[in-house]
C-alpha cells in the first residue's frame, strides 16, 4: 500500500516546526487544527441523516445497530454503543460495537488484528449479522482490512453497510452503501488518527445515536425520559426529568418512579391521570412515542 495516498497519512504544512515550540504553542497548534473537524463533519450531514433513516428503519423492524472498527475507530464505536442502554433503555443488543481482537483490544494495541480478514467474518457471524441490520465500518483510512472485510461479509447477506473514513476514494468508501467521508486532512502528528479523524468519528457516532434514538421516541422534548436509573446520578435524574416535565413535587416524582420504574411511564401517569397497566398500555400503543401517547390522552 502507498500511505502517501492516504489523507490523514499526509504531513500537516501547519505543524512541520511543533517539535520546536512551547507547550503553549504546541497546544495552540493542535486546537487550530481541531477546530476544521466541525466543520468537515457539516459537509457529511446529508449522508448521516440518510444513514440515521436507515437506522431507525432497522430499529422498527427488529434490526440492530452494528459498528465495527480496529484500534481507535474499533474503541469509539464500542464506547458509542455501550452509552446507549444507560441513556435510551435501549436493549443491550441493539447497538453493537465490534473491535478486532476483542475485549482485550479496548486497553491493549491489538495492532495485527487489523489485518485479519477471516477474524472479522467469525466475528459478524458469531452475532448473526442479517438483512434486518445496518452495519457501519469505522476506518479513518477507508483501508482497515479486518473492517473492510466485515463490511463486505455484511453487505453479502443483505445487511445496509455504512462506512465512516476521514480519506477520499478509499475502498470502504466503495463498498458502502452510505459512505460518511469527513476530510478532517493530515494530523497534527502525520497518521495519528486518533486526533482529528478520531474526534470526527466521535461526533458522527453521536450523531447516528442520539438522532435514531430522539427519532424512536427516547426523547422528549430534549430530555432523555427512558433514562436506565441504575445509580444515584441517574436516579436523580430520572426524578429531576420528572419534576421538570410535570410540575409534580419531589416526593411526587419520586413516589412515579418507584411505582413504575421508569421516568418516562411517571411522566405520563402524572400528566394524564392514569394508572397501572393501562400507562404502559397506552406507552405500547404509541411504540414508545411520550408525546404522541400524552396528546392523545388530552385531546
Amino acid at each position: 500500500m502507498d500511505l502517501h495516498k492516504i489523507d490523514t497519512e499526509r504531513r500537516n504544512p501547519n505543524t512541520m516546526n511543533i517539535d520546536n515550540l512551547s507547550s503553549l504553542d504546541i497546544v495552540k497548534k493542535i486546537n487550530a487544527e481541531d477546530k476544521h473537524v466541525p466543520e468537515a463533519v457539516e459537509q457529511a450531514l446529508p449522508v448521516i441523516a440518510d444513514v440515521v433513516d436507515r437506522i431507525v428503519e432497522a430499529f422498527r423492524n427488529g434490526g440492530r445497530l452494528i459498528y465495527v472498527g480496529a484500534g481507535t475507530s474499533g474503541r469509539l464505536g464500542v464506547l458509542d454503543a455501550s452509552e446507549c442502554p444507560p441513556t435510551y433503555g435501549t436493549p443491550a443488543e441493539q447497538v453493537i460495537g465490534v473491535i478486532a481482537g476483542g475485549e482485550k483490544a479496548l486497553q491493549y494495541a491489538l495492532e495485527g488484528a487489523e489485518d485479519n480478514v477471516e477474524m472479522a467474518v467469525e466475528d459478524m457471524k458469531k452475532i448473526n449479522v442479517n438483512s434486518k441490520d445496518v452495519v457501519v465500518g469505522i476506518a479513518a483510512s477507508g483501508r482497515t482490512p479486518y473492517t473492510l472485510a466485515a463490511m463486505k461479509y455484511a453487505k453479502s447477506v443483505g445487511a445496509t453497510v455504512a462506512a465512516i473514513t476521514c480519506t477520499k476514494n478509499s475502498e470502504m468508501e466503495k463498498e458502502a452503501d452510505y459512505p460518511i467521508v469527513v476530510l478532517t486532512g493530515p494530523e497534527v502528528v502525520a497518521g495519528s488518527t486518533r486526533m482529528k479523524a478520531g474526534t470526527a468519528q466521535k461526533l458522527v457516532l453521536n450523531m447516528l445515536t442520539t438522532a435514531s434514538m430522539i427519532r424512536i421516541g427516547k426523547v422528549y422534548s430534549n430530555l432523555m425520559v427512558d433514562v436506565v436509573p441504575t445509580n444515584e446520578k441517574l436516579i436523580m435524574r430520572a426524578k429531576n426529568i420528572i419534576v421538570e416535565l410535570t410540575n409534580a413535587s419531589e416526593a411526587e416524582a419520586e413516589e412515579a418512579l418507584k411505582t413504575y420504574q421508569s421516568a418516562k411511564a411517571a411522566i405520563f401517569s402524572l400528566i394524564t391521570g392514569l394508572t397501572g397497566e393501562k400507562v404502559f398500555e397506552v406507552l405500547r400503543q404509541h411504540k414508545g412515542h411520550l408525546r404522541s401517547a400524552i396528546e392523545s390522552q388530552l385531546k
